[in-house]
């Protein structure tokens, strides 16, 4: 279906994903951005590039690209569902489970496993029907992950990830021990220009705060943090925490390295705990929690015997 819309008067110059987002909130920009992608906006009969100002007067005309189905195919693997109803489902993620397929994954990702789950019942945002997976969890994290079943319920949820509106926090294992006890990390993050797969702390990167407390140190040579962060930016309590100069237990990418006094991790010993956000549709607060996965368990006991 195709909408036409008219620039008021007096409106200045803006791009055209901004101008549309603006006048109909009920889809998101990043919507109207892949409308300009696939060429489906058109200002006075000709197509507006991504990068175009539109301006007042001109008659813009857009549509959005037609969910194609998806080629991955259900497969049924054991999920362990925190909440769920209509609208959306909250998982506790496994430790070693990849979100969403790519290069080199197989048929067991949490997609596959949704989309046994919910049976079609899916956002397809992006026009493509896929899980609608609001944000995501490294592969060796565990915890509380957002999955959208619809595109409203999708749009909302992406909302709040995007203005930070939601309380997010994460328990984590860390070589040594801070001098305070306490403290807020404000450093911006970006992509390490050698090393693609990584990410780094400094100057030119989207600013990043990750608050950090510590709950318990162990023998001075390790300790239990919990993290609340206030920006989502990838790998952001890994990158944060080493640039203080203590990363996470068994995450040899950020830095870590076996100290003979201490148990073997298991994995990168991250876990999203605790999340607060407000229903997509009922506006009703959610306040979950995800219990501490066996190996985080084990690997505390272990510690609290130093």
């Amino acid at each position: 279906m195709t909408t036409t819309y008219t620039v008021p008067e007096g409106s200045r110059r803006e791009r055209a994903d901004k101008v549309l987002a603006a006048a109909f909130p009920e889809h998101s920009r990043a919507a109207f951005q892949r409308a300009l992608e696939a060429g489906l906006v058109k200002a006075d009969g000709k197509v507006v590039a991504q990068a175009d100002d539109v301006r007042a007067g001109q008659v813009l005309e857009f549509s959005f690209p037609e969910v194609k189905a998806t080629e991955i195919k259900a497969v049924d693997i054991p999920l362990e569902v925190v909440f769920e109803d209509k609208h959306l489902i909250v998982l506790n993620k496994a430790a070693g489970m990849v979100v969403h397929p790519g290069v080199g994954t197989g048929e067991d990702t949490m997609v596959h496993a949704l989309l046994a789950h919910c049976e079609g019942e899916l956002s397809g945002i992006g026009g493509v029907e896929r899980p609608g997976i609001v944000h995501r969890l490294d592969k060796e994290t565990t915890g509380l992950l957002v999955v959208a079943k619809n595109d409203a319920a999708h749009r909302a949820l992406a909302d709040q990830f995007a203005s930070r509106t939601l309380h997010t926090e994460y328990v984590t294992l860390i070589s040594g021990v801070p001098k305070e006890t306490s403290g807020t990390i404000n450093r911006a993050i970006s992509r390490h220009p050698v090393h693609r797969h990584r990410m780094t702390v400094g100057e030119g990167g989207r600013p990043s705060q990750t608050d950090w407390e510590v709950l318990q140190s162990f023998a001075g040579q390790a300790a239990y943090l919990r993290c609340r962060i206030h920006t989502g930016r990838t790998h952001q309590i890994r990158v944060h925490l080493k640039s203080l100069g203590h990363p996470v237990l068994g995450d040899e990418t950020y830095g870590w390295k076996q100290n003979p006094a201490l148990p073997v991790p298991p994995r990168v010993m991250l876990h999203a705990e605790h999340l607060v956000f407000a229903h997509p549709v009922s506006a009703k607060v959610l306040d979950l929690h995800a219990p501490l996965p066996k190996d985080f368990k084990q690997m505390l006991a272990a510690l609290r015997k130093l």
